[in-house]
């Protein structure tokens, strides 16, 4: 299960990185977070960077809407997702086949 955590500003979004994959995805659920894969490298916030190109325009927000809150340097990371509420998250999550609570295989 996904676990989404209300912040005064928004959403707070657990995502477990996987840099340097084959192709730029939305995997699946993974211990409680958004598993997404990046092909850019883990190095010098490359793959930071691309995690929020993809967040982005998976979840359908601005930039501006997506900030990297902890985990700069870990694949465990927490993402805030400005101006949403868990509710329409949740939403997109489904829209991506990742709803929380689904498991990936």
């Amino acid at each position: 299960m996904i676990a989404l955590q209300q912040h005064a500003e928004g959403v707070i979004l657990p995502v477990r990185a996987q840099p340097g994959a084959r192709k730029n995805a939305v995997v699946g659920e993974q211990n409680g977070a958004l598993k997404v894969a990046v092909t850019a490298p883990a190095d010098q916030g490359k793959a930071n960077k691309a995690l929020v190109e993809l967040l982005c325009e998976a979840l359908d927000v601005k930039r501006s809407q997506v900030e990297l809150l902890k985990g700069d340097k870990s694949r465990d990371k927490r993402f805030l997702i400005r101006a949403l509420d868990p509710s329409k998250l949740q939403e997109r999550l489904v829209a991506l086949g990742n709803p929380p609570g689904k498991r990936s295989p």
